[in-house]
């Protein structure tokens, strides 16, 4: 770089951020349309990322060029590709090409979103986009949306009013010192996610006072037990506040009875959060539809468009039909954040704890208008139907168990180990042989680098996860994660125990 690429003052040359940043979207687009050229999961070692790089920033300018040469060949090989078409882990995330190029005039423009004054476009734009999500979505009208990171973050707010509604003066008063509060309690399902969890710590609530609702047969909770829970902690003198339903578990995506929890929750007078991050989606398609059956009975719920709706990370929508509860809540407005406006506009600043907001709505805008809702429905369809299909074939497998219902495009799975030496034949021996295998076969498949899947324990059976989800993954790529699935086990069973 030359030295009048880069001013004493002021930003670097436009010349080089135009040249430098032709090279970067053609190396993206070929990216994205070969990722498959890269090894899923990373290979590199602990620290060996971090050793490759300077110890000390640069004093003098470093080239755009240099730059990109360095990403390509010390960062890209300690990427693992949430946008490979072989990422089955966990719940994939997928940077479609209309999203990154919201991201990019987002971050262009580099809007705060904290207020209505600071830029009209992205507040304006933030209600039409979760307007029209909450009708692809069948919600009623009286929902009202905000963006946030993630669903982790939707769960501490929707914790947080619940408790403020209460009367207890906590948001003047706090919690710590006081003798006049009864210990308030939260429920959830055995298979709610950990983000419940990570509330009910920040908040003061604790771990002791939330009440994992064991689960049916299928993984969802169960309502007698959750009602129970609530009379006895209510017989013991303690505050019950706040329910947690979940759409779309992650261990098994269950479905929790979201009717029968949400009238539990209208007689007892309990907030009720519908985490949907992931199952909620699959309501975008009138056949999928019962997904939320019964959350427009619930105060609040959350849908994560980043996780199936094909939104870069993050962007999570959460609605409530509560909004000013959840203003009153969160609303802070010193008088540098005052504005003529304030009354006749929404200042999303009030409904969270973020003062600084990004653009999100852009990227999902994006994502709208370049696949339609015709087009998005048809991907989350296939998606469904590459489950079904994988599904079926393990059911077809008598190496292979099932190990949960499919009832969107997540697939769990076991392998049995016929012919293996040394796996008993039945009992706790056995599970405990099949645990350590199965761990092992995960172990061999990611180490591949040809796939990607997590895992996670049902009733003390360790089970692999395969979720579908990447707007990439089609059938090719299912069939092949399948056989290698198979090979995989077939060589570890000709090995010696």
């Amino acid at each position: 770089m030359k030295a009048d690429d880069v001013p004493t003052l002021g930003d670097i040359a436009p010349e080089s951020f135009r040249k430098t940043g032709h090279e970067m979207i053609d190396w993206i687009a070929e990216y994205l349309t070969h990722p498959e050229r890269v090894p899923v999961m990373a290979r590199t070692r602990p620290g060996e990322v971090r050793s490759a790089l300077p110890p000390a920033p640069p004093e003098a300018p470093v080239p755009l060029d240099t730059q990109f040469r360095d990403f390509r060949e010390i960062l890209l090989p300690g990427i693992t590709h949430w946008n490979h078409p072989a990422f089955f882990a966990y719940f994939g995330i997928t940077g479609s090409m209309p999203g990154i190029l919201g991201e990019l005039l987002a971050a262009a423009l580099n809007v705060n979103a904290m207020l209505w004054k600071t830029s009209p476009a992205a507040t304006e734009l933030e209600e039409v986009v979760l307007d029209w999500l909450r009708q692809g979505l069948g919600l009623p009208g009286e929902f009202t949306g905000v963006l946030m990171d993630t669903a982790s973050s939707a769960a501490l707010v929707a914790m947080t009013t619940a408790r403020e509604i209460l009367g207890l003066d906590i948001r003047q008063r706090g919690l710590a010192g006081r003798d006049d509060l009864p210990p308030l309690t939260a429920y959830c399902s055995q298979h709610a996610h950990s983000a419940v969890d990570k509330a009910a710590i920040t908040l003061g609530i604790g771990l002791e006072n939330l009440r994992k609702i064991p689960v049916d047969e299928d993984y969802r909770m169960l309502p007698g037990a959750l009602e129970a829970a609530i009379g006895d902690d209510r017989a013991a003198g303690r505050r019950p506040f706040f329910v947690l339903a979940t759409v779309g578990t992650t261990s098994t995506a269950s479905v929790d009875p979201v009717p029968a929890i949400a009238r539990i929750c209208r007689r007892a007078g309990l907030w009720l959060h519908v985490d949907g991050a992931y199952g909620g989606m699959a309501a975008l398609l009138p056949e999928k539809r019962w997904a939320l059956e019964g959350a427009a009975e619930a105060d609040s719920l959350v849908v994560n468009p980043h996780k199936w709706l094909f939104t870069p990370i993050d962007f999570s929508a959460f609605y409530t039909r509560r909004e000013e509860a959840v203003r009153a809540a969160f609303s802070l407005v010193p008088e540098f954040l005052r504005t003529p406006e304030q009354d006749r506009v929404r200042n999303f600043m009030d409904y969270g704890i973020p003062l600084g907001r990004r653009m999100r709505a852009l990227k999902l805008w994006m994502v709208f208008n370049s696949f339609g809702m015709e087009g998005l429905r048809a991907r989350l369809r296939d998606h469904i139907r590459l489950g079904a299909w994988l599904a079926g074939e393990i059911d077809a497998d008598p190496a292979f168990e099932r190990m949960a219902p499919t009832h969107f495009s997540l697939v769990c799975l076991r392998w049995l180990a016929p012919g293996r030496p040394g796996v008993p034949t039945q009992g706790a021996a056995r599970d405990e042989a099949l645990n350590r295998l199965n761990e092992t076969l995960l172990h061999r498949l990611n180490e591949s680098g040809r796939l990607f899947l997590s895992h996670t324990v049902l009733d003390g059976r360790y089970t692999l996860r395969m979720a579908i989800g990447n707007i990439r993954t089609d059938q090719a790529a299912v069939e092949a994660a399948w056989r290698d699935i198979r090979e995989t086990a077939a060589q570890l069973a000709r090995e010696e125990a």
